[in-house]
């Protein structure tokens, strides 16, 4: 329910605060005094589109806020809790927008996007009479009433499920066709390739090997005669050889030298474990050395082949493994591609049977459904003084969508014996407004979560007929919040909340007020609304008739 609207310097408003009521609030004043001005700042907070919001003449910036009361299963809580947004009793939504054509959106104080306005505003308000672009006029709209008048139906979600699993499967056919093409224009560069590259048989990591081996080769080439000399130096003929003598030289003499001898002889029995062991290394790095030079010419013919096969599909050695896995697999997509097609093509065809078994289940239940909502609006129509009408919901064939296969068009005959056309061409303005509200009593059953609002629905009608729309729309907000622009003083005279809106000029600034009426203020409003700018005696006793129902 909307709770209040406080609008600060835009349009004509200076600063206006607003309290609405659950039930029937109704908007009365002068032509021009700026009751669509009201509708105007709301749409703003709610992301409508249309009037573009002005900052009034000499302001900085304008703000208009609206507070919500939200049931506990309210569906704007799961709006917000998705936009991660704080949620209570109340919905505070607040728009500024500066004189420099800056603006910012605020819910609950938080900053917010025009997609998550946009969404409360489908589930808060909804705008029926002069700015009705969407719902009751629309013809797109009323397979989705019809559906809602019929209430939860599973077999509307089986119908979009059905769609998009059908949609999901032509597109992997189409996908696999492109493939197929695809494979077949390049069957024989894949075969080509394929083979070569199962000729070579890449491994991972193959080519740090070969390189490591090349490099190892390549190198024991130029050391191995210097290690060999080295070798040569520490054997017996050499350093060993030496170590020993001295070492043989040096016991003969211990026995006689009183220990001086002993350090010296512990140094060189260490030196020849050293000696040993540096020989054996050395031993082990000529064994390592020891290659046949054809070797290495296989290593390094194995290492460019990899290179240059590499460099030809533009990859990276390492990935060639892949890529011959890569090109096989193509080219078994490719052997086995017309049966990957055929059974695609079946699913495809289960997937399209079964949607249109579900749409058929679906056009039935909807034209059953069709019968009740026009015996259902057939029912109002006669105390809205329109009992020589006739409604009929049309169900004709369309093209397959996520909405079924039909195509539904709410349309009247307002002539006995005419037949029924498009509810937003044949109907004139005060039938058009009361057809609109026949409509939504049936729609909207005992309650609403959403405020509806009712902008001069009641145009072109009155007396008798125009009461029998306040007693409708009165009727009507016993289970809703209703905002009702009017011109009409029997729909006034019905409302449970009264707003007068008006318009003065201060400092040479016209300015909007709204003032909320007591009961001798209503009765003088009504009044004048029946005799105009003169309010007589008569009208006064009219008004107050028309106040006692």
């Amino acid at each position: 329910m909307l709770r209040s609207l406080s609008v600060r310097n835009l349009f004509l408003i200076e600063s206006l605060d607003i309290d609405f009521q659950p039930g029937l609030n109704v908007l009365t004043g002068e032509t021009g005094a700026g009751k669509s001005i009201l509708l105007d700042c709301l749409g703003l907070v709610l992301g409508w589109k249309g009037r573009a919001d002005t900052v009034r003449s000499g302001a900085e910036q304008g703000e208009v806020s609206a507070e919500f009361d939200l049931a506990i299963d309210h569906p704007a809580r799961m709006i917000l809790a998705a936009a991660v947004l704080p949620c209570g009793e109340t919905l505070i939504l607040r728009r500024v927008s500066g004189s420099d054509g800056r603006k910012q959106t605020f819910i609950n104080d938080r900053r917010a996007s025009a997609e998550t306005i946009g969404a409360l505003a489908e589930v808060l308000v909804e705008i029926h009479g002069q700015r009705d672009d969407r719902g009751l006029l629309d013809p797109k709209g009323h397979s989705a009433l019809l559906d809602q008048f019929a209430g939860d139906n599973p077999l509307v979600e089986s119908v979009r499920d059905g769609w998009r699993h059908w949609q999901n499967s032509e597109r992997s056919l189409a996908a696999a066709r492109q493939e197929l093409a695809t494979a077949q224009r390049d069957a024989e560069y894949l075969r080509n390739s394929a083979a070569e590259l199962a000729k070579l048989a890449p491994l991972l990591g193959e080519e740090a090997v070969l390189d490591t081996r090349r490099r190892l080769m390549q190198a024991s080439a130029r050391i191995r005669a210097d290690v060999a000399k080295a070798a040569q130096a520490l054997s017996l003929e050499g350093a060993e050889g030496l170590i020993g003598d001295a070492t043989r030289w040096l016991e003969v003499a211990s026995s006689k030298a009183e220990g001086t001898l002993d350090a010296p002889l512990e140094a060189l029995s260490r030196l020849a474990v050293e000696l040993a062991e540096a020989q054996s290394g050395i031993e082990r790095a000529l064994e390592a050395m020891d290659f046949d030079p054809h070797d290495l010419e296989i290593t390094e013919e194995r290492l460019f082949a990899l290179r240059g096969l590499a460099r030809k599909h533009i990859v990276q050695p390492d990935e060639l493994a892949g890529l011959a896995t890569e090109f096989q697999g193509r080219l078994d997509a490719l052997e086995m591609g017309e049966d990957r097609i055929a059974t695609l093509e079946d699913a495809v065809k289960a997937a399209r049977d079964a949607y249109l078994t579900a749409a058929a289940k679906l056009q039935a239940a909807r034209k059953a459904a069709a019968l009740k909502l026009d015996k259902a609006v057939q029912g109002e129509l006669a105390p809205l003084k329109l009992e020589r009408a006739r409604f009929v919901t049309q169900i004709d064939a369309a093209d397959p969508g996520p909405d079924g296969i039909d195509r539904v068009t709410f349309t009247v005959a307002t002539n006995p014996g005419s037949p029924p056309g498009p509810i937003n061409k044949i109907a004139s303005g005060g039938e058009l407004s009361r057809f609109m509200l026949a409509l939504k009593v049936c729609l909207v059953g005992d309650s609403s979560t959403m405020t509806m609002i009712f902008d001069e629905i009641d145009r072109g009608v009155g007396g008798a007929t125009a009461d029998a729309v306040g007693r409708r729309l009165a009727d009507l907000a016993k289970g809703s919040q209703i905002l009702v622009v009017t011109h009409s003083p029997q729909v006034a005279a019905k409302a449970g909340h009264h707003l007068l809106v008006s318009k003065a000029v201060s400092a040479g600034s016209a300015l909007t007020n709204v003032a909320v009426l007591s009961e001798a203020g209503r009765n003088t409003e009504i009044a004048r609304m029946l005799s105009g700018d003169v309010v007589t005696d008569a009208a006064r006793a009219a008004a107050r008739e028309l106040l006692a129902g």
